[in-house]
């Protein structure tokens, strides 16, 4: 047991298991009930809270050991949960837990085991030709496939692991920017890459950029760094400092998911952004939910008066496309041009693009 940790024992609960869990939940809030009162210490009042994980047993049928495990299995659940609750061992969570692990571990390996790759999905403007491409991470388990990043990214985030990921990224970007250099179809596009919050917070971020580019002598204007509303505003007068200072290099910025935060006005005028990027669920609803077709509007009309780009992504059909760009939305990304493809596969579909 930890020195913050307590075990209490509940005997002669009813034999029938809904009635055991009434009395349990019960007595368990009760605690917790106690515990919340103030208490004073050196004339100060001061308040503490609890997390109570449940395990409920029967005589013999799981060891002891097996009880803890699933009691702080409980109790992690109740933190989740916002702390000062508590939850029931339930084995669907235990499983989750234990497959959460196990992809931990082959996280942590899967960087030095070159795992990662990137994909790229093209940007196009109005007159259909391509003016860039988003640099996507894709996970290439051994074992597992092609695991999605809505399976990994939050783990890598909790873990710390999107450190090192986010840095990679980063470096082979830049690298695929210089590589471009010598392709005559390539040549001119921007690459957009997705900062993560961990990552951007890191005092010496400005320092890991730079060192990326002078690393891999990519062109710093082909950079394009994407930032969603709650990465910025948590610091705003950091991120303002720290994206001055790349874009005194050249780099570019663009803010990520657009409307789906705070998208405020006057944070907009504080932040050097370059570009606005419409989010899909927005775009997604063009021609089927009229609110999110006047938030589209408005999102443009914004953009265009701060002097912005504005982008739109998730673009599907031929009639979002022709929507957008009626309202003055001029770039697009989306499946109607292409999903995210390997690098192979994208430098084989601007190769065919009409100049």
């Amino acid at each position: 047991m930890g020195g913050d940790e307590f075990v209490v024992v509940l005997e002669e609960l009813n034999e029938d298991t809904r009635q055991a869990v009434a009395q349990a939940q019960d007595i368990g809030e009760k605690v917790l009930a106690s515990l919340n009162q103030p208490f004073n210490l050196q004339g100060f009042e001061h308040y503490s809270s609890a997390s109570i994980g449940i395990s409920l047993f029967r005589d013999n049928e799981i060891g002891m050991d097996d009880v803890f495990k699933h009691a702080d299995t409980a109790m992690y659940q109740a933190k989740t949960a916002g702390r000062n609750t508590l939850r029931f061992f339930d084995p669907d969570m235990q499983a989750s837990l234990e497959a959460r692990a196990v992809l931990e571990t082959d996280l942590r390996h899967a960087l030095s085991r070159q795992q990662f790759k990137l994909f790229f999905q093209i940007q196009m403007n109005a007159a259909n030709q391509p003016i860039g491409a988003e640099a996507l991470l894709r996970w290439l388990h051994p074992k597992r496939g092609l695991v999605s990043p809505l399976d990994f990214i939050s783990l890598a985030e909790d873990t710390g692991l999107i450190l090192p990921i986010g840095q990679w990224v980063l470096e082979t970007a830049c690298a695929q920017i210089k590589a471009w250099e010598a392709n005559p179809f390539a040549c001119e596009l921007q690459l957009a890459v997705n900062v993560s919050a961990r990552q951007f917070h890191q005092p010496d971020f400005v320092e890991q950029v730079r060192a990326a580019l002078k690393k891999t002598g990519a062109d710093p204007a082909r950079l394009k760094l994407e930032l969603t509303e709650s990465v910025v505003l948590n610091n705003i007068n950091d991120a303002v400092v720290k994206m001055r200072d790349l874009k005194e290099v050249g780099v570019r910025f663009s803010m990520d998911d657009f409307g789906t935060g705070y998208s405020s006005l006057s944070y907009l005028t504080q932040l050097p952004l370059d570009q606005l990027k419409i989010d899909l669920s927005f775009v997604h609803n063009i021609g089927i939910k009229p609110t999110d077709a006047v938030i589209v509007q408005t999102i443009i009309s914004m953009g265009n008066s701060l002097g912005m780009e504005v982008i739109a992504e998730g673009v599907e059909t031929e009639a979002q496309r022709n929507f957008l760009e009626r309202n003055g939305c001029h770039a697009y990304q989306g499946y109607l041009f292409s999903k995210p493809v390997p690098i192979e596969e994208f430098e084989g579909l601007i190769r065919r693009m009409p100049n």
